[in-house]
């Protein structure tokens, strides 16, 4: 059995415009401050450690007031303007034809991941997507990954699995399970390292190929 997991936001879709707009009404609304920018946003969620809290609303840990106004705003909002990035949608067609099971770990909530993907006419391609709420834990934890292969029975010896990601944390959560992991470079990060550089999603294709042929 070949299994492919993959990053939501700056792997498969990017979905910026959205978050920087929920993000920004949260900062007017409860907070008064002034908006940020995309750039500064994505950079923030990329690094390897960080207080979002703090970055985003000055405070030093999440108001439950903010999160319930963010999810409210972005559940209408994250429909608006997201994209499959250029030869995603190609590449998991050839996955699908190459009898690859694929799957999403995503730190964003569930209800997001999948309305999201929805509306971009690919969440029937997979065959769980999973986010962080699920899990109860985000990237670089690898709960996420590991519910996802229990539902196969994995097994090392006998199966082969991918992590596709943009962020380190997707790839340290594969090699906390010791499975092969795919830095994506066409989304919010355009350097890492991993097991396997893609520059272009059908790089995944003849990565998964090669590997098991």
């Amino acid at each position: 059995m070949k299994v492919v997991i993959f990053d939501m936001d700056g792997t498969l879709i990017d979905s910026k415009k959205d978050i920087t707009s929920s993000i920004n009404y949260v900062r007017k609304t409860n907070h008064d401050l002034a908006s940020l920018d995309e750039q500064f946003i994505v950079d923030v969620i990329n690094m390897p450690v960080r207080n979002l809290p703090q970055l985003f609303y000055s405070t030093p840990i999440y108001l439950e007031e903010d999160r319930v106004l963010f999810e409210e705003h972005y559940f209408e909002e994250c429909v608006k303007n997201p994209y499959l990035y250029e030869g995603i949608a190609e590449s998991l067609e050839q996955l699908k034809s190459l009898h690859v099971r694929l799957n999403v770990a995503t730190n964003a909530p569930t209800i997001f991941a999948k309305r999201m993907l929805k509306h971009l006419h690919v969440s029937d391609l997979f065959d769980t997507i999973i986010g962080a709420d699920t899990a109860k834990a985000s990237k670089p934890d690898p709960k996420m990954l590991k519910m996802i292969l229990e539902k196969y029975d994995f097994k090392h010896t006998a199966n082969k699995t991918w992590m596709v990601g943009d962020n380190s944390k997707d790839i340290e959560a594969a090699r906390k399970i010791a499975i092969s992991s795919i830095f994506a470079t066409w989304g919010f990060s355009a350097e890492g390292e991993a097991d396997f550089i893609a520059n272009h999603p059908l790089h995944i294709v003849n990565i998964v190929k090669n590997q098991v042929e």
